[in-house]
């Protein structure tokens, strides 16, 4: 399945994180639809398998957490 995160372009000079930027924007997403649906998570939701909006976020998280280098996480 292919997301609909891109991966933020990375200048140091900036002086901000880019990908914690999009999963701010992805969270916010994220939290105006549970709330239009008065609910407080995503797992309520019939349409969670496949949310367009989930996913996204999840990739978000993803992203965030490997600086868009892809790989493995060590928790």
């Amino acid at each position: 399945m292919k997301s609909n995160v891109s991966k933020p372009s990375t200048r140091p000079d900036e002086g901000h994180d880019p990908f914690q930027e999009e999963l701010a924007r992805k969270r916010e997403q994220l939290r105006a639809c549970q709330q239009e649906r008065g609910l407080k998570s995503c797992l309520p939701c019939q349409q969670v398998i496949g949310c367009p909006l989930r996913n996204d976020y999840v990739a978000a998280v993803y992203l965030s957490m490997n600086k868009g280098q892809g790989g493995g996480f060590e928790f």
